[in-house]
């Protein structure tokens, strides 16, 4: 189910700083026009840990509506009290989503015990497909690949979104998981050769500005054809970095509302990216090919 491109959305934001529904609804059903495999609403790009709860479930009943079944959803639902994560779980399960993405504990540093228990916990108290998500420079816990290989074996752990910047624990993680494991990418520029190592795809930031583009990518590699896939990475690599030029999802969203799909408000501590960092933004989607 979770094989191709997923897009870790935006939250959008009007300038009183509540959620934009309409550009919400309007950024996804761009998504699902444009051939994206699945959508990963309210993660951490979608800047989850500055919504409420309510404004969180909203969020993700637009984009299942907006979705109108053509595509998966796979909702953010991780922190570091287990239990809240085990209510949300429950709440977005109710609501029909197709699967949870499920960040690893930050600042409390679980062991990998702890991390095992966590993410068993979450696995038992749903029926939800759930897919793990490693991003230690973000989290201060890394997910090994001995840690995924236990989790692996628990009955609705099906992937891993991995992010740990690690070439070589993402060629390990293929030596402890069973083929069915989903292994996806986490960082746009580490698609192409986790692919090419056997992973499924990748969820993604930059496939806010470019989902098109992005599945052909995610669709070239499942197919081998990693010639053609290389074209579109070198095309595109540029705005795969600048993307990151300031912490997600500062720079995205900025690029975002140059293209004109949302306003650029963000709630704190995120902020706007600085002047010098927005006009290389600018710089980039324009040699892109990208309209601003």
């Amino acid at each position: 189910m979770f094989r191709g491109c997923g897009t870790a959305l935006v939250t959008p934001f009007r300038s009183d700083r509540s959620v934009d529904e309409e550009a919400l609804r309007q950024l996804t059903v761009r998504q699902v026009e444009q051939g994206v495999h699945f959508l990963v609403p309210c993660g951490t790009t979608g800047e989850n840990p500055t919504l409420s709860r309510a404004e969180q479930l909203r969020s993700v009943e637009i984009v299942i509506s907006a979705a109108q079944g053509k595509v998966p959803i796979l909702a953010g639902a991780g922190g570091y009290n287990t239990q809240n994560v085990i209510e949300l779980a429950h709440a977005l399960e109710a609501m029909g989503v197709d699967g949870l993405l499920s960040v690893t504990p930050y600042y409390n540093r679980p062991t990998s015990e702890g991390l095992f228990e966590h993410y068993s916990a979450i696995s038992a108290a749903t029926e939800l497909p759930v897919v793990v998500y490693n991003v230690p420079s973000r989290t201060g816990t890394n997910l090994t690949p001995e840690i995924l290989g236990r989790l692996a074996s628990v009955e609705n752990i099906v992937g891993v979104k991995e992010a740990s910047g690690d070439i070589a624990q993402m060629v390990s993680i293929f030596d402890h998981v069973p083929e069915s494991f989903v292994v996806l990418a986490g960082d746009d520029a580490v698609t192409l050769p986790l692919m090419s190592l056997g992973g499924a795809g990748v969820i993604s930031v930059v496939s806010n500005e470019i989902p098109g583009e992005m599945a052909k990518l995610c669709d070239l590699c499942l197919q081998g054809n990693f010639e053609d896939a290389r074209k579109i990475h070198r095309r595109y690599s540029a705005l795969m970095d600048v993307n990151f030029i300031e912490s997600n999802p500062g720079p995205v969203k900025a690029a975002l509302a140059m293209m004109g799909l949302i306003e650029m408000n963000y709630r704190l501590p995120m902020v706007p990216p600085r002047q010098e960092n927005q006009r290389k933004i600018a710089a980039v989607l324009k040699e892109a090919g990208i309209k601003v």
